[in-house]
């Protein structure tokens, strides 16, 4: 009974001695913003699909977990990149990304945990250099700078999705030239202002003298056809209508009668 009791004791203190040694690989909390993946050397290998969430779990000692951080992360480059016509552009690019949580499975077997050195950076350098190279340097600082932008997104985050990573945003931080371009190309957008300000004037003087014009052409042809309207028995009713309305104004007056051109009255006299 006493060695029975020995021999439970031995096993006990060894299973004890086991577990304090294996604990780090058996014992794992995976936490919040993280996913993990097990791999299996003696059976299955790589478990691809069963990706692990947030939580504690239990594993067989000869297994190993994998950890990965799947929060959104940033990367930041500096690149000297050759314009369409072999102009040397510095461009610095900021890039926000994370792995796609179900598929980080697929992205250890390809790239590991070493993936944003071995490919995120890499796929973004690629896309803006080829990119760049379509374009010359005053698109790139200036006129087409939006459109630069748009096409290395486009182009960075279609080669990532394929290759399990989400990018969430891809920004151009600067764009720097060599003095003396830049200041050539700001020379010249200055002046392109100039002239486009230059030509607005003269089309707003153009047209205020075209309504200036279609005003006067309006006032002639009303003058025109008051005139063509003004007959002699016209202005003799008028004078006709003037006098007697004058007649019946309180007003002290002397009238002649057919004293005046064209027969009509002449009116004297008055306070």
């Amino acid at each position: 009974m006493k060695q029975n009791k020995q021999i439970i004791i031995i096993i006990g203190v060894v299973a004890l001695i086991v577990l304090l040694l294996f604990s780090s690989r058996m014992f794992h909390i995976i936490q919040p913003g993280e996913r993990a993946i097990i791999f299996r050397p003696f059976t299955s290998g790589l478990d691809k699909e069963d990706i692990k969430i947030p939580g504690f779990y239990i594993i067989a000692p000869w297994n190993d977990l994998h950890v990965y951080d799947v929060k959104e992360q940033k990367a930041e480059e500096t690149m000297d990149v050759l314009d369409k016509n072999g102009l040397k552009v510095i461009i610095d690019i900021s890039v926000r990304f994370n792995p796609i949580y179900d598929k980080i499975g697929f992205l250890h077997e390809v790239f590991g945990k070493y993936y944003i050195n071995q490919l995120v950076i890499p796929e973004v350098r690629s896309s803006v250099r080829q990119v760049t190279g379509r374009f010359t340097a005053e698109e790139i600082y200036s006129t087409k700078r939006s459109e630069v932008e748009q096409t290395i997104i486009e182009e960075t985050n279609k080669i990532l999705t394929s290759n399990y990573i989400d990018m969430r945003a891809l920004l151009i931080r600067s764009i720097n030239l060599p003095a003396q371009i830049q200041q050539a190309i700001e020379s010249k957008l200055t002046q392109e202002q100039e002239f486009l300000a230059y030509q607005f004037k003269l089309e707003r003087e153009k047209s205020e003298a075209e309504r200036r014009r279609i005003a006067a052409e309006g006032e002639s042809r009303a003058n025109q056809i008051i005139n063509n309207s003004l007959t002699t028995n016209l202005l003799k009713m008028r004078g006709i209508e003037a006098t007697a309305a004058l007649a019946n104004s309180p007003n002290t007056k002397v009238i002649v009668v057919g004293s005046g051109k064209d027969g009509l009255p002449i009116i004297l006299g008055g306070n």
